[in-house]
């Protein structure tokens, strides 16, 4: 099943294309790879998911904001490929999540994104490497930052 058939099938609501919070592209296209550039928590409705895991927002909050950042990404790459089905596969994400000096399921967080593209792309090509850590701030006090890198065709 095509990845924009599993958006479908899943009854995804995918955001606008975030706007553009400083001088840089959103995507990148370089032989045969899209570099995104970093995505926050954008809803629906306009502004982002905001606040700290470990402050005020819990595991389960961060996991949410990192699959709201999927669907924002998902949007982007809609957007700037024309179809979602361009996408091969996920290469690789870095997951930056805004908590507390003593929070530590930084992975956990992040796989709300992961699991989200798991479902769209497929458990292979939706899963690629990774890395998640932890920011003493995020821009905007956004609670999570993903950027990837896609094969796309």
């Amino acid at each position: 099943m095509s990845a924009e058939a599993r958006v479908v099938e899943l009854a995804l609501q995918l955001p606008p294309a975030p706007p553009k919070g400083g001088v840089y592209k959103p995507v990148v296209i370089a032989g045969g790879l899209a570099y995104l550039s970093g995505h926050g928590p954008y809803l629906p409705e306009g502004g982002y998911i905001t606040g700290r895991v470990g402050a005020g927002l819990t595991l389960d909050d961060g996991r949410l904001a990192a699959r709201q950042t999927g669907l924002a990404i998902l949007a982007t790459l809609r957007a700037q490929l024309g179809s979602l089905d361009r996408v091969k596969r996920v290469v690789k994400l870095l997951g930056m999540v805004n908590a507390t000096p003593d929070f530590g399921e930084h992975p956990q967080v992040i796989n709300g994104c992961s699991e989200l593209f798991a479902q769209v792309f497929g458990e292979d090509a939706g899963v690629g490497a990774r890395s998640a850590v932890g920011m003493g701030s995020l821009p905007g006090n956004i609670t999570v930052e993903i950027e990837g890198i896609f094969e796309v065709e």
